[in-house]
């Protein structure tokens, strides 16, 4: 069955972020800034950039209010003073935020084990069964280009996909860190292996948190398909989608960085800082 093309994106920031505690015990991870947006409205700025019209927000109970305020709330006395000012040009950005396409907060479902698939499972309703769909890690950040636009530009030439990843290259020094790709023909998917052994990697590609999926991954998604640790992974999915159809790999156009822990959030604060903001 060929689906049609993604019109929603699913974005997930359901985890505790215990590496980052204490200020994530009152701030979710994704809403720590980058410049001076929050990373969240790095990942949804890339969906609208690809067209995407409709964006769920799969949060924590507490992280729930926090992103609805910050993506719906219009500040407006902020505006008023800015107005009595004559500085409206500094409320700009938030008709920016104001602007961007619909976005709905959910709280992840706590009937699903812990894993990075749960807040996807969370999401179905929300899922056509006719649609393709993306899905984007908010920890994963991409400087440069839309890794959304290039699964959905990859889906428009491979109608077939069960699923379509991204990848980068990477030292084969910090492979172990990673998910690493082997391929099968034509780009395809053969599987993903998870924090291999330098020596035992089938590849330099490594996998990480941007996915055009179709509505056949919630087969998978399943508590019952529990892997590693216990937890229901999204990748894990992915292979298993692969074994019984084309899963496609391509490569990004721009630069990946995750800002899933505290050293490599200050390394993508600096990469931004010095390339892409003007402060």
């Amino acid at each position: 069955m060929n689906y049609r093309q993604p019109t929603k994106a699913i974005i997930t920031d359901a985890g505790c972020a215990s590496r980052f505690l204490p200020i994530t015990k009152t701030v979710p991870k994704a809403m720590l800034p980058l410049g001076n947006r929050p990373i969240m409205q790095f990942v949804v700025e890339e969906c609208a950039a690809a067209g995407i019209k409709e964006i769920i927000i799969v949060a924590t109970h507490e992280g729930k209010v926090i992103y609805e305020d910050y993506f719906n709330n219009c500040a407006n006395h902020i505006f008023k003073l800015m107005r009595q000012q004559g500085k409206e040009d500094r409320y700009e950005p938030v008709r920016r935020v104001l602007e961007l396409p619909k976005i709905t907060v959910i709280e992840q479902d706590l009937a699903y084990p812990y894993g990075n698939g749960s807040p996807i499972a969370s999401a179905r309703k929300f899922i056509d069964d006719d649609e393709a769909f993306i899905v984007a890690y908010s920890d994963d950040v991409v400087f440069g280009s839309s890794d959304v636009k290039t699964l959905m530009d990859s889906y428009a030439q491979h109608p077939d996909a069960k699923a379509i990843i991204i990848a980068q290259e990477m030292p084969r020094e910090v492979l172990n860190k990673y998910g690493v790709i082997k391929l099968a023909q034509d780009n395809q998917l053969d599987n993903i292996v998870e924090k291999p052994k330098v020596e035992d990697a089938p590849s330099n590609l490594t996998s990480y948190g941007r996915y055009l999926l179709t509505p056949e991954v919630f087969d998978y998604l399943d508590p019952r398909n529990t892997g590693l640790d216990g937890e229901l992974w999204t990748v894990d999915a992915i292979t298993k989608m692969a074994s019984a159809g084309a899963v496609y790999v391509e490569r990004t156009a721009g630069e990946w960085m995750t800002t899933g822990d505290p050293k490599n959030y200050f390394m993508a604060q600096q990469k931004y800082a010095v390339e892409y903001e003007n402060f």
